[in-house]
């Protein structure tokens, strides 16, 4: 374990601590800051960014703005936005183009305001707070981000919601490429609009074999984020897990041959290609 994400705003002023005695903290235990990670409070229910009165998007936009401020006092790079509430429930219920537009401008002035910050946004399909996102896929974030159209602006993955969206996470990962900026590790069920929350592998080994492998592939490098819900196992022992599933799939895919990934990839090779995750999960 080398490094944490911190929620924002929640854990700062006027609640438990200041980004300085954060700072202080990680300094204290060897340990750095990876990113600032948004979360919107209720009163966003109706949406931040895409809240229909101009005020409350307003003061969504400061929010996401003061999360950088955060960033910089802790060292870290990078902000990632989630937002629970930025989407819509029923037909009809809001104008598709008006709320996209919203998210372009919203985002494209945060980067121009603290150009030194990876700004990050993590698209999710559903959930309970809201049932259609207003970025519902990998593909769609890649739309909005190439219109937003600035250098600072990219992509947090997440494993859960990409399984969720029904999508295979190593091919999001590579089609994204030098757009992602983080990933956040875990697995799941893939139960409809179910975000499970658990440990990485442990349920689809062969897929977090191959994101893995597209990581490398693409010359990630940023940070693991483990994004599981330890909710009646020991945390640590968990955090544990994940770190060492984690190395053990990096070593595996260090040691996959790359000729053979070749020809299973240019012959279509479904039984070779389940022999190369066999033989790789077995060293």
């Amino acid at each position: 374990l080398g490094c944490m994400d911190f929620n924002s705003p929640q854990p700062f002023p006027p609640r438990h601590w200041t980004p300085q005695e954060a700072k202080q903290t990680l300094d204290r235990l060897g340990l750095r800051a990876g990113a600032v990670c948004l979360r919107y409070p209720p009163e966003f229910a109706r949406g931040a960014m895409n809240h229909p009165d101009p005020s409350a998007r307003r003061a969504a936009i400061e929010l996401t703005k003061r999360a950088a401020d955060v960033a910089e006092i802790l060292g870290a790079e990078e902000v990632v936005v989630w937002s629970a509430y930025d989407g819509y429930d029923y037909p009809f219920q809001v104008d598709y183009r008006e709320k996209w537009t919203q998210l372009v401008d919203a985002f494209r002035e945060c980067c121009d305001a603290h150009p030194d910050i990876r700004w990050s946004l993590e698209f999710k399909p559903t959930d309970e707070n809201t049932r259609f996102f207003t970025v519902p896929s990998t593909g769609a974030a890649m739309m909005l981000v190439k219109e937003i159209d600035r250098p600072n602006m990219g992509l947090t993955l997440d494993m859960g919601h990409m399984l969720m969206a029904g999508e295979n996470p190593a091919q999001s990962i590579a089609m994204v490429g030098d757009k992602l900026f983080g990933i956040q590790l875990n697995d799941g069920y893939t139960r409809l609009a179910a975000e499970d929350g658990m440990m990485f592998g442990s349920i689809h080994p062969s897929m977090a074999l191959e994101a893995m492998y597209q990581l490398r592939r693409i010359g990630f490098k940023g940070h693991f984020y483990f994004d599981t819900f330890p909710q009646r196992t020991d945390p640590v022992k968990e955090a544990e897990y994940n770190i060492r599933r984690v190395k053990e799939f990096w070593r595996a895919v260090e040691k996959m041959d790359e000729n053979e990934l070749e020809n299973v990839a240019r012959e279509h090779d479904a039984l070779g290609a389940l022999k190369l995750v066999d033989d790789a999960l077995r060293r």
